[in-house]
This record gives C-alpha cells, structure tokens and sequence, in this order.
C-alpha cells in the first residue's frame, strides 16, 4: 500500500507555473483572425445565429396570427352565445306573460264563476224570502 505524501509550497509552486505556461503556450498556438480556418468557424456560427433569428421571427409570427384567429373565434363565440341568451331570455320571457295570462284568466272565470254562484244564492235567498212574505233588507 502507497504512503500518501503531500506536496509542499514548491512542488505546488511549480505545478502553477507550468499549467499558467501551458496555458500560455496554447493561447499564442491560436489561429489568428485571418486565417481560413477561423473565418470559416465565424461565417458558419454567422449564418447559425441568422437561421435561429429566422425561425424565432416565423415562431412569433405563427403566435400572432393564432392569437389573432382564436380572439376572433372568441369574438364570434361570444357573439353567439348573447345572441342565444337573448333569444333564451326572450322566449323565458314570452312564456312568463303567457303563463301570466293564463293566471289572469283563470282568476277572471273564477271570480266570473264566483259572482254567478253568489247572485244565484242571493236569487234563492230573495226568493224564499218573498215566499214567506218578508222584504229582505236592502243590499248595503
């Protein structure tokens, strides 16, 4: 089994220097800016970063143009349904005063039907009164 041993102050030391050297070393072996390479690797991201902004252009046009159909579809949605509750309203409304009325009807034959019964009661009532030979009274 291996001792572990640590490194001190210069061993860590000289560690930094030579990864800050290679690091230097690969920063000056970059191509420059002229070179075809480099152009090449530039015009292709160029031409990435235009196709990108093209489909977002395309994608925020395609939701506009949905937002626009589906609130026109909701206008006309709308639209539809205060129609249907005005004719709704209209037709409730219609069978109210008809049942109305029938009500008012219905109350008139009663009432008609009531004072009928009531003057043929009174008809007996004089009648038998004028039978036992008294006057009834004078109506109030």
């Amino acid at each position: 089994m291996a001792i572990y041993r640590e490194k001190d102050f210069t061993e860590r030391r000289n560690a930094a220097t030579e990864a800050k050297k290679a690091l230097l070393e690969r920063f000056k072996a970059r191509p420059d800016e002229d070179d075809p390479e480099v152009q090449a690797r530039k015009a292709e991201r160029q031409a990435i970063l235009e196709a990108r902004a093209i489909r977002e252009a395309e994608k925020a046009r395609l939701k506009r143009e949905k937002l626009a159909r589906e609130a026109a579809e909701k206008a006309v949605r709308q639209a539809a349904e205060a129609e249907a509750r005005r004719v709704a309203e209209e037709a409730a409304a219609a069978e109210r005063a008809r049942l109305e009325a029938e009500e008012t009807e219905r109350l008139a034959l009663e009432l008609s039907d009531e004072a009928a019964r009531k003057a043929k009661r009174d008809a007996r009532y004089a009648a038998r009164k004028a039978r036992n030979g008294r006057m009834p009274l004078p109506p109030r």
